[in-house]
């Protein structure tokens, strides 16, 4: 496990003041990495962010304020995309997060640095990584539960559920940062009392309030990856949106599961929490009730269950054309809480490698939607609205049950408890667009 250090002080303040504003994202405890340009569109440069600031690996380098495994990671991750970067491992990462900590903390002697921050507002954030595979699982219980209470209410979970970490292969070429739009899809719809299908817009957009995955060192196709070493192939963490479209799910989805439904979209936020940064908000793993199985031995250990959780918060919220032209706030649908996931981010991992499966720097996987027990706590519209059974009502008058065009999804996302500072994740938010004809035709 990763065990504090300095870095994670919660006395540091950095030089840069906004870092030092009670309740900023990105204090000088988180530092996480993302990938910018200018407006302009010049070149793509890896970075961290440190409050309202942004500052490029490649000035870094360029200036030598690093040395040793620091600038070779630096290095690594100064181009277009933090797949060399993520290849190094733990040691490099450390050595860069600890030596750019001093650069950035108050009495800093280093004072070259003052010169290379660029204001957020003036950079266009990219995509961080060039990712190979996707993966998303289905690992919160209460989400699984909701959901199947829906289809099959007498026996809501499947035999598995509890003994493996359930999953399907997504699509990482349809993955877009935060702010890119989402177009509603086309797909076979189906009623009940219906003959045949019939092509057509999906009706029922939903999103899913979910945690993406970026992996760092990969593993050799044929051998696994041990549960307590899994955190070292771990690069870091952003908030995920893996939309879904309810109704032209309900009809592919057997018997290979989501297909057409899922491919359309997937939004990430920009910036990649590291593993050495969630050190502070590692805990105990989430304890089963009484009478559930044990998990078999390759997923789990003494370790893995007193530290395999992690305290994330998140918050899930809905903006719609009205609200946006009249400036109002997004309203907040759900907050979700990650810290009771069934299944951990490392035992996701350890079962995906256990039949031999490689993994390359990039690969990226998602937790799956997060759902807590409360009605205020549910990561997508189709629990919230029981299936489109009961509607949302927004303080403008205005009322949903999924996603009309034009609405913009908003996710956050931090961690913060007493003894730690707050560190956050940024913004993962969508507007959609209406959907293409041409299939139609």
């Amino acid at each position: 496990m990763i065990l504090l250090n300095e870095t994670h002080d919660p006395n540091l303040k950095s030089w840069v003041p906004s870092a030092n504003i009670p309740g900023s994202d990105f204090p000088i405890q988180n530092l996480p990495f993302g990938v910018f340009e200018n407006k302009n569109n010049d070149s793509r440069r890896g970075c961290i962010a440190i409050g309202d600031q942004v500052v490029a690996l490649n000035d870094c380098v360029a200036k030598k304020l690093l040395t040793g495994r620091a600038q070779k990671a630096a290095e690594a991750g100064a181009g277009f995309e933090l797949n060399p970067l993520m290849a190094l491992g733990p040691d490099y990462w450390s050595d860069l997060r600890s030596q750019l900590s001093l650069l950035l903390r108050e009495g800093s002697t280093k004072t070259e640095l003052k010169e290379l921050l660029v204001p957020m507002s003036e950079v266009k954030m990219c995509m961080p990584a060039s990712i190979g595979d996707y993966t998303d699982f289905y690992s919160s219980i209460n989400h699984a539960t909701n959901v199947g209470s829906l289809f099959r209410p007498d026996n809501p979970l499947l035999p598995n559920y509890k003994h493996i970490p359930i999953a399907y292969h997504g699509r990482s070429s349809s993955i877009r940062i935060t702010e890119t739009p989402s177009k509603r899809p086309l797909g076979q719809l189906k009623d009940l009392d219906a003959g045949i299908p019939v092509m057509s817009a999906c009706k029922r957009l939903d999103y899913e309030t979910g945690l993406g995955v970026f992996i760092g060192p990969g593993n050799e196709l044929g051998e696994t990856i041990n549960i307590d070493d899994a955190e070292s192939h771990i690069f870091g963490f952003c908030i995920l949106n893996d939309w879904s479209a309810r109704d032209i799910q309900a009809w592919e989805y057997q018997p290979l599961g989501p297909f057409i439904a899922k491919n359309f979209a997937t939004t990430i936020s920009p910036w990649i929490v590291t593993m050495e940064a969630m050190a502070p908000y590692r805990k105990k793993m989430f304890q089963r009730p009484d009478g559930d199985p044990k998990p078999l031995e390759y997923l789990t250990s003494e370790p893995h269950e007193e530290s395999g959780g992690l305290d994330v918060k998140l918050e899930v919220a809905i903006s719609t054309s009205r609200m946006q032209q009249n400036r109002d706030a997004p309203h907040v649908i759900g907050s979700p809480i990650f810290g009771d996931m069934y299944w951990s981010v490392f035992q996701m991992l350890t079962h995906h490698a256990s039949g031999g499966c490689n993994f390359r720097p990039g690969d990226f996987y998602g937790s799956g939607t997060i759902s807590g027990t409360q009605k205020n706590q549910l990561g997508s519209l189709l629990e919230v609205t029981l299936g489109g059974k009961e509607v949302i009502e927004f303080p403008n008058g205005e009322t949903r049950t999924f996603l009309e065009d034009g609405d913009e999804v908003v996710m956050r996302a931090w961690c913060q408890k007493e003894g730690a500072i707050r560190i956050g994740f940024g913004e993962c938010r969508s507007i959609i667009l209406p959907a293409s004809g041409s299939a139609l035709k």
